[in-house]
């Protein structure tokens, strides 16, 4: 049957090859079609560069250069850097929060249950938001969007306090130790993770939460 005037010409002998260089050469995450990216993947390698070399130090150009796209392209997915970093810090603190929302219901629940739970779970965060959280842990507050996310931080610092403080209520952690001094010593320990964790390497997520719960609930001497 001939082909209808309608239809595509054939590809040629070379579209293929064409076809697979474009597949290897874009980015993880790449979505086809223009402007060829989605905005998860403008935005993970947006927090990349941010991470790299400081929220102010990265331009559009040089997101745009990473992203081997024009800015224009970029306004496509985002309004504005800004609303990048807005959207990469929430990506941080939103499960983060949530692992609190959860960790303070079912109040019945032994508080240094909850709050060895909540440090498993920020854990387990660290590990799928690496960069976002690190991101956020290195904010210097100066923009209002960073105060903002600063400020719901610091509501996860009172949050971890206030675990602390159940649990040495109960009798469950040494009541002779400031809770806020522990919330910000357990978490802090837990943030740290950002600094050597690598994806892939000798240790893996399972083994890192299980050492760093075990360490900081059970302490190092055997019992």
């Amino acid at each position: 049957m001939p082909p209808s005037p309608d239809a595509a010409p054939a590809p040629s002998a070379d579209a293929a090859p064409r076809a697979s260089r474009a597949a290897h050469g874009a980015p993880r995450g790449a979505k086809r079609g223009r402007p060829g990216y989605d905005q998860a993947t403008v935005l993970r390698i947006a927090v990349e560069a941010f991470t790299e070399f400081g929220y102010d130090a990265t331009s559009m150009g040089m997101l745009a250069e990473r992203l081997g796209i024009s800015k224009s392209a970029i306004y496509h997915h985002v309004p504005s850097k800004v609303e990048i970093l807005r959207l990469a810090l929430d990506s941080a603190l939103a499960p983060l929060e949530a692992v609190f929302d959860a960790a303070g219901s079912g109040s019945e629940r032994p508080a240094v249950e909850r709050l060895r739970e909540a440090v498993a779970g920020t854990l387990r965060v660290l590990f799928s938001r690496q960069d976002s959280v690190t991101l956020l842990l290195r904010l210097r507050g100066n923009s209002e969007v960073e105060l903002a996310a600063m400020q719901r931080r610091r509501g996860l610092d009172r949050r971890a306090a206030e675990l602390v403080a159940q649990a040495q209520a109960q009798g469950s952690v040494r009541s002779d130790l400031d809770a806020r001094t522990v919330g910000r010593t357990l978490f802090g320990t837990v943030n740290s993770l950002v600094e050597w964790y690598r994806p892939g390497g000798p240790v893996s997520e399972a083994e890192a939460e299980r050492t760093i719960v075990a360490m900081l609930f059970d302490g190092l001497v055997p019992r």
